[in-house]
């Protein structure tokens, strides 16, 4: 990667005003400026902070790796920005046109200042361009490693709320299954039933799967290990919302289901719990 010349980065300096300005232009063409989840004072100071770091780092570190130490605070004032525009719901596009927006500005100036010297202008279009690029790149990545990471957090809050562990009775816990059932989800399912039932010392716990869609080999199997655990917790296990479609299907795949309590709906699942409790629930006479 080529490098900035002492009188480029000295160039950039002189006239910082005048390329903020023109970076701002851009950055307003763009639609950047127009964009309410990031106000006009913070994209300022964003701009100003990266131009400030992007001289230090051409004047005292090395163009042809971004690794360096001297450009670890622009590194880190990039990872910033892209983890901040992830959170806020940007896509990459705009979070990398932060960076490549200033190429203009930045050309502009250079040929201005080499305008008698076609090869040095030449050169030092070559090493911005290429400064700028590595910069953007970096900013991309951050960025969707971070959208990566938003995701995978917001699928595990998700996997929480859609399998609510519900109180029905003392002593009897209900959990309605909506959806497919895989490896992930039969985790988190087995650690919040569990814990439900170590905080509430529940002896029953109903597995209701009247919203899961189909049963298969693996979903039969999730099931399975989601009863052993309940067992081994000393509480019993009845699945309930077992449909005629469901219970063919069962049977067609030659699952052994035995010693497993089932019932058709949840209210007979809830009934027997209750008659195991030995408490009759009965009409008001």
């Amino acid at each position: 990667m080529s490098e900035l010349s002492k009188h480029t980065i000295e160039a950039i300096r002189k006239n910082e005003a005048s390329l903020l300005s023109a970076w701002s232009a851009n950055l307003d063409a763009s639609g950047a400026a127009q964009d309410t989840r990031i106000g006009h004072g913070e994209l300022e100071s964003q701009t100003r902070e990266f131009l400030r770091l992007f001289v230090i780092g051409s004047a005292t570190g090395d163009a042809a790796s971004l690794a360096s130490n001297e450009w670890s605070e622009t590194r880190t004032f990039l990872e910033k920005l892209s983890r901040s525009r992830a959170t806020q719901g940007f896509d990459s596009y705009h979070t990398a046109n932060f960076i490549f927006s200033l190429k203009r500005p930045m050309f502009d100036l250079l040929q201005k200042e080499y305008a008698s010297d076609p090869g040095e202008l030449a050169s030092q279009l070559w090493a911005v361009s290429e400064l700028l690029d590595a910069l953007g790149m970096h900013t991309i990545r951050t960025f969707q490693k971070s959208r990566e990471e938003v995701i995978a957090r917001q699928q595990e809050e998700l996997l929480e709320l859609s399998t609510p562990v519900v109180k029905l009775w003392e002593g009897v816990l209900a959990l309605p299954m909506i959806g497919t059932l895989d490896s992930q989800r039969t985790q988190v399912v087995m650690e919040s039933l569990l814990q439900r039932i170590v905080e509430t010392g529940s002896e029953i716990a109903i597995i209701d799967i009247t919203g899961v869609p189909t049963v298969d080999t693996l979903v039969a199997q999730h099931l399975l290990k989601t009863v052993t655990a309940i067992r081994l917790m000393g509480a019993d296990a009845i699945i309930s919302g077992v449909r005629p479609q469901i219970a063919q299907t069962i049977v067609h795949l030659g699952l052994d289901l035995q010693g497993i309590v089932t019932k058709a709906n949840l209210a007979d699942a809830l009934a027997l719990a209750l008659k195991r409790s030995g408490i009759t629930v009965g009409k008001a006479g």
